[in-house]
């Protein structure tokens, strides 16, 4: 399999110019001559940093799911909502649409990102697992996903900018809504930190990562 790499051409990671590290750069790192960007050749300790990040979002994703996310105070007494709980009042009161975005959202979005991105990171030390094109294809929709995963954050935000403006009722974020942020925050950073041109070079006649 042809790739630039074996041609001794870097990609700058900004504005994707090819570059051909000079010499005396140590092999390592280059200043890419059109934005001055710093190029690698792979990004460096890229599977270490995904599995780093992704272990921590799976451990923030359990108290995501079973802390309130949000805290309701009113003269008619105080409550705690969780994403689950949410889930169920909005099945229950007859909008099982807007249950079911909820879920879809909250739930199992960050789930099957989470999910994808092990997989990907197994398939690069694993070659072989599933056609290169296929995965390039899995980590394009993750990147994507990624940006819609926020919506319980927002609406929450939103409710509480809106509520404290009356003296009836207030409405405050709760430690699952910072878990959850962090969730998002965190496999973002994850699919960033992956390389998705080592799922090319895993599946040539030499397997290595920068």
């Amino acid at each position: 399999m042809t790739t630039a790499l074996s041609h001794g051409l870097w990609a700058c990671p900004c504005c994707r110019r090819l570059c051909r590290p000079g010499a005396g750069t140590g092999g390592d790192a280059e200043r890419c001559p059109r934005c001055g960007a710093t190029a690698h050749p792979r990004k460096p300790d890229s599977l270490s940093r995904t599995w780093a990040l992704l272990i921590a979002a799976a451990i923030l994703y359990v108290p995501a799911n079973l802390l309130p996310v949000m805290q309701t105070s009113s003269m008619l007494g105080s409550s705690r909502d969780t994403i689950i709980s949410g889930v169920v009042y909005f099945w229950t009161s007859g909008s099982p649409g807007l249950a079911l975005l909820i879920f879809s959202v909250s739930i199992l979005v960050p789930l099957i990102k989470l999910g994808a991105l092990a997989c990907l990171a197994f398939s690069v030390r694993h070659p072989g697992t599933a056609e290169p094109h296929r995965l390039g294809r899995l980590y394009r929709a993750v990147e994507l996903a990624g940006r819609w995963s926020m919506l319980d954050i927002f609406v929450i935000a939103l409710m509480v900018g809106l509520v404290r403006f009356r003296t009836l009722a207030t409405i405050e974020a709760g430690p699952g809504a910072a878990a959850f942020g962090a969730v998002v925050v965190l496999s973002m950073l994850a699919a960033a930190s992956f390389d998705p041109r080592l799922l090319w070079d895993a599946s040539g006649p030499s397997s290595h990562e920068h």
